[in-house]
């Protein structure tokens, strides 16, 4: 006879492949029912994929009809683990085991400044005495090797028990970067479909030594395409910034940015939205404020989606200049610009320092 008791025992067989627990132990099953050979019961999982519910509800027939009975069916209803619930400690992740944090940045809408924002957040974390990596994953428009002056610089090679790794390259900033940029001349255009481009995200996450890193950044390209699904499903990100800028059609993208991050089965936090370019200061008159592209888009947009405005980054000719430069705003101290991203590093470390509580 099929008891509860007997499922549960079959199915301590079974591994939650992220959480690296078996189902019992971790408490992921829930509202178990029996009638005759057939056993339905809930199943928390924390890769919503439907390649994923596939493997799992695979295993899960395999140990029941090993351990219970051979004639046993079931019906499994999936859902995702809560955001609180899927946080494993680092080393025992199979993706960068020895980075502590990984945040993604994101934007819905191309040209917002996004790639300008990851820089500065990575410097001014490395300027805050954490060590820093960089995930260059805008595979079509890699500029981090331009935005840290290391255009001509090639990542080096590592042999880790007996298997070879790629180095990152370390910036004069302190900062440990990864980006397609290193491997493509500057007239080459990267014409990729969407499984080579998943490809070069997983080599550049896995076969990258970066060594123990309290931060890695990751700049996503806009859009919410096949990208964005690969990270979530593989890399296990710590959070997500979105970057919008105030104007109308930014925010409409910045909105579905959002959206996609708190889809059922994704569910990363959202550490809050930065309003890039929120207004215009001429270089000669510093006490003026132009809002060339709407005032407080941001505002509104995080408002209305219940999430942080933890910036407003000034427009300014100097962050253009730094950014071409190779030589982020951040570090150039006294200055307002630097002062916001100073101040936008400081809240993303203590969001992140919450969340770890």
């Amino acid at each position: 006879m099929i008891t509860e008791n007997s499922v549960m025992k079959g199915l301590s067989y079974v591994i939650e492949p992220d959480l690296k627990k078996d189902l019992v132990s971790a408490g992921l099953v829930s509202d178990v029912k029996i009638e005759g050979n057939n056993v339905s019961f809930t199943l928390k999982i924390s890769n919503p994929a439907m390649h994923s519910k596939q493997r799992m509800e695979e295993a899960v027939n395999h140990y029941l009809q090993l351990h219970v009975s051979e004639e046993i069916t079931t019906d499994i209803t999936f859902v995702a683990l809560e955001k609180h619930q899927n946080k494993r400690e680092p080393e025992q992740r199979k993706t960068m085991h020895g980075v502590k944090n990984i945040i993604a940045v994101a934007s819905g809408k191309g040209g917002v400044g996004k790639s300008t924002i990851t820089a500065n957040i990575a410097a001014g974390l490395a300027k805050q005495g954490y060590s820093v990596g960089l995930i260059d994953a805008d595979i079509y428009g890699p500029s981090m090797p331009l935005m840290f002056d290391e255009a001509k610089s090639v990542p080096g090679g590592i042999d880790i028990d007996g298997k070879q790794k790629m180095t990152p390259v370390e910036s004069s900033w302190g900062v440990k970067i990864m980006s397609i940029g290193f491997f493509a001349q500057a007239n080459q255009a990267i014409v990729w479909r969407g499984p080579m481009v998943d490809s070069a995200l997983k080599q550049m996450a896995n076969d990258t030594h970066w060594g123990v890193l309290d931060y890695v950044l990751i700049d996503l390209p806009p859009g919410t395409g096949d990208i964005h699904l690969s990270l979530v499903q593989n890399i296990p990100l710590s959070g997500v910034v979105v970057v919008t800028t105030p104007q109308p059609v930014a925010l409409a993208d910045a909105r579905k940015a959002v959206g996609m991050f708190n889809m059922d089965g994704i569910t990363i936090p959202i550490l809050g939205l930065v309003e890039n370019m929120s207004y215009f200061v001429p270089e000669d008159m510093p006490e003026k404020k132009y809002h060339i592209f709407g005032k407080d888009g941001g505002k509104g947009l995080a408002e209305d989606l219940n999430i942080p405005l933890i910036a407003q980054i000034p427009l300014t000719t100097s962050v253009r200049e730094a950014g071409d430069a190779g030589r982020p705003a951040v570090l150039q101290n006294g200055t307002p610009q630097a002062e916001a991203f100073m101040d936008l590093v400081k809240t993303i470390d203590t969001k992140i320092k919450d969340l770890e509580k």
